[in-house]
Formats: C-alpha cells, structure tokens, sequence
C-alpha cells in the first residue's frame, strides 16, 4: 500500500502540471492499493476551494469519485462520505469532518453559533453546546 500526498490528489484532479499529472495518474493507474488519509483530504477540499476556486458541488463530485475507485482505501471512509452530505446541505466541509469524526463523543462543544446552528438540523445524536 502507498499513501499519497495532498499534491498527488491536486495534480490528479486538476491536470495544471502535464508532467506532474502524468505521473499522478500512472501511480493512480498502476498501483493496486493506496491510502489516503483524512487529513489529506481535508487539505485537498481546501487547496481545490482556494487554490483552484473549484465550487462546492465540484469538489464534492471529484472527492466522491477519487474515494470510490477500486484501488483507493480511505481513513475512516464513511465519515468523509457523511462529511461530504452535510457539506452538499451548506455546511463547512471542515467542519463537517469534524463533525462526522467526532460521533463516538455525547456532546461537542464550539464558540461558532453558525455551526452549532447548523450541526443541530443534522439530528447527528450529538448534544451541541455553544459554551
């Protein structure tokens, strides 16, 4: 198995490097397993959203479409997918993620009212407290 970086993922997805993006795509094509961690797709989401002014409803797309290929294991997969819904509904995508790693928890505290907000329609199981 190889974990792969934020800038594979980029390269990948965006093809701004045709000689980067080459090689991005033979490792893609060419190898049986890699791994892709949480934070990595975090960062992705974020390098897409600001770097590459990508919108909400393309990043979702491309992110779904990477973790769903035959070759790519994700950490903790379900709560990525789970992130990405609640980010397809408006919701922050890191603070989606958080949201979605952190539902072993009974309660999860924050300052931002607009995310509590948000995070209660969600019915996730998780008291929200806005300390």
């Amino acid at each position: 198995m190889i974990a792969i970086d934020t800038n594979i993922i980029v390269r990948f997805l965006t093809k701004d490097d045709e000689i980067q993006y080459k090689k991005s795509y033979k490792l893609f094509a060419d190898s049986t397993e890699l791994f892709i961690p949480n934070t990595v797709i975090l960062e992705t989401e974020w390098v897409l959203r600001f770097s590459y002014c990508f919108k909400s409803e393309q990043i979702i797309n491309a992110l779904l479409a990477l973790i769903n290929l035959q070759n790519i294991k994700v950490e903790h997969k379900e709560n990525i997918v789970m992130a990405l819904n609640w980010h397809q509904q408006g919701m922050d995508f890191a603070d989606a993620l958080h949201l979605a790693s952190s539902l072993n928890a009974k309660k999860f505290a924050s300052f931002d009212k607009k995310f509590l907000k948000k995070a209660k329609v969600l019915n996730t199981g998780l008291e929200m407290l806005d300390i």
